[in-house]
């Protein structure tokens, strides 16, 4: 009596799009919503492009002429 209403309750899920829509909406929906409005808040601060470089205070006087070399590969 029991597994067949979970198999209907799951046949509907599968196969109505407007039932699986609300059901992922429950479970996923709500989350993706908070994440996208937390990405855009956070990209509202910065410009598009723009780069910046956080570098510690310089200590006295320093003869800092540029940084390591880095070893890079070029991909094709």
């Amino acid at each position: 009596m029991l597994f067949k209403y979970l198999f209907i309750i799951t046949l509907v899920i599968l196969f109505v799009p407007p039932v699986r829509r609300f059901v992922f909406y429950l479970l996923v929906g709500r989350q993706l919503v908070k994440q996208q409005k937390q990405q855009t808040s956070a990209a509202g601060r910065t410009r598009e492009g723009e780069v910046r470089v956080n570098t510690p205070p310089a200590k006295g006087n320093s003869s800092f002429t540029g940084g390591e070399y880095v070893d890079y590969e070029e991909v094709k």
